[in-house]
């Protein structure tokens, strides 16, 4: 089914550097390929790898080394060059963990045990928040949109100074909310007025219509609603949109989903899934009422789903994805003429990276090729039966079950044939580690690597080693 193409507005790509920062030649090549595939703009979400200095310097990567001034500079200089905006997000309220996990830092939180909520009593917290825009501001010359983050702000009244706030009759934990995130946002506009100011907005999707209104922030911010699902809802969505303008914020954005949404750990892009959600959001925008004014829509690449939480999947198999939620946008629907101008333009013969085949040698079209195509393949092996269950295999279980290692009393025959099997699927892994290792650190840090091997590949290679182990020590009792 066709819909309208996507209203004008921005279209901006959100690259999340809180994991797997890529090294910044790939990323200037990523910046080329975006502007080619049609975005207008980039939502930077720096967190750690930002070149935080004097007091802040403390938030600063330790896994890996910050980008430096000049390079996000450069990076900057290099969007401009392709007619693309760069707007940085940094988080304000919620998702503060790489600020707050600090111990210099500890008691600016909200409840002890909650690493990514700032207490909104303190001024201090105030003003740490405001030093960290004033150092990412004062390092986007020319910066006209900023993003302030405040979603999810988690156990938010829950922490001793909230809980005195809000006994006092009235007052809500909505309010609470309004108060810190208007207090940040005024802040933002007395110190740069020209600065165009968009939050996340689902703090506020519970709150009233007169809630709203009287909430200081009608003129004050441009909502930025998120919704990643395939299935995403669409009356709902409309509804809430809606609600929105009618309490004084008609300016509006969308924010949907290329990589990052669909589990914690996934490794390889489904690029269905993030097609149905970008067909969703176009439902969305041809069933607004013309009050409505959507600003553009950000297309999210999660990395991780907090700072704390493991990588999501890396940006190389996600380019497909990302190409056919911009063509959808485009077009209104991923029609024939779409598909054509994906695979036409990244040199594949399918849109989905796990069945993907190249149709162009040059790695020009598609930067990142090769690392997708052998994270794919390493990721087939480590999910095969065989090997991801070889611990519960027949033999295994019937002939050297940890009864059996314990008291070494195998039988040698069937404990070789498992200790050449379980050999014979390390070395098959460890030639596919190697080719990923060694493309991978071409475009990301080494931290990263090792990062995305331990995680990935570790939980499937260690009960191997332990069987090859286990099974020389056994042999050693039982064979002259």
């Amino acid at each position: 089914m066709s819909y309208p193409p996507w209203p004008k507005g921005k279209k901006l790509v959100h690259l999340d550097l809180k994991g797997a920062p890529p090294r910044v030649e790939y990323l200037h090549r990523l910046i080329e390929l975006f502007s080619e595939l049609g975005v207008d703009g980039l939502l930077v979400e720096y967190e750690d790898v930002f070149p935080y200095d004097g007091e802040l310097k403390l938030l600063q990567a330790t896994a890996q080394p910050a980008y430096s001034r000049d390079e996000v500079l450069s990076m900057q200089e290099f969007a401009r060059s392709k007619g693309m905006e760069v707007i940085p997000l940094v988080q304000t309220f919620g998702h503060m963990e790489f600020v707050l996990k600090h111990r210099s830092m500890w008691h600016l939180r909200e409840v002890a045990h909650c690493v990514g909520t700032l207490n909104p009593h303190r001024e201090e917290g105030v003003k740490v928040v405001m030093e960290m825009l004033r150092q990412v501001v004062e390092l986007h010359p020319g910066l006209s949109t900023l993003h302030i983050g405040a979603d999810e702000v988690y156990m938010l009244g829950e922490g001793e100074e909230s809980k005195l706030w809000l006994a006092s009759p009235g007052r809500t934990v909505e309010q609470l909310f309004l108060s810190h995130v208007t207090k940040v946002a005024r802040a933002v506009k007395e110190a740069w007025p020209h600065m165009t100011i968009i939050m996340w907005d689902d703090m506020m999707r519970g709150m009233s219509l007169d809630t709203l209104k009287a909430s200081g922030l009608v003129g004050l911010v441009q909502p930025m609603l998120w919704d990643y699902t395939p299935n995403l809802d669409v009356s709902k969505t409309v509804s809430l949109l809606e609600k929105y303008c009618s309490a004084g914020m008609a300016d509006l954005w969308a924010a949907s989903s290329f990589k990052g949404s669909t589990s914690v750990y996934t490794c390889v892009t489904s690029t269905q899934r993030h097609l149905d959600n970008h067909l969703q959001w176009l439902k969305v925008a041809a069933s607004l009422s013309p009050a409505v004014n959507m600003k553009g829509i950000a297309i999210t690449g999660w990395q991780r789903y907090d700072h704390l939480s493991v990588l999501c999947e890396l940006i190389p198999v996600a380019i497909p994805s990302l190409a056919v939620c911009l063509q959808t946008l485009l077009h209104g629907q991923f029609s024939a003429e779409a598909q054509s101008k994906v695979t036409g333009k990244l040199g594949i013969s399918s849109v989905e990276v796990e069945t993907m085949e190249m149709t162009c040698v040059a790695d020009t079209v598609f930067p990142g090729r090769r690392l997708a195509e052998l994270i794919v393949e390493l990721n087939a092996l480590l999910n095969s039966e065989d090997i991801r269950f070889f611990e519960n295999s027949m033999f295994v279980r019937g002939w050297f079950s940890p009864y059996q290692r314990q008291r070494k009393t195998v039988t040698p025959l069937i404990t070789m044939q498992i200790h050449n099997q379980a050999s014979l699927f390390l070395a098959t892994l460890q030639q596919k580690v190697e080719a990923v290792r060694e493309e991978m650190a071409k475009l990301y840090p080494d931290s990263t690597v090792q990062e995305w091997i331990e995680e990935h590949v570790s939980p499937v290679t260690a009960p191997l080693q332990r069987i090859t182990e286990d099974v020389a020590a056994c042999l050693k009792e039982m064979v002259p």
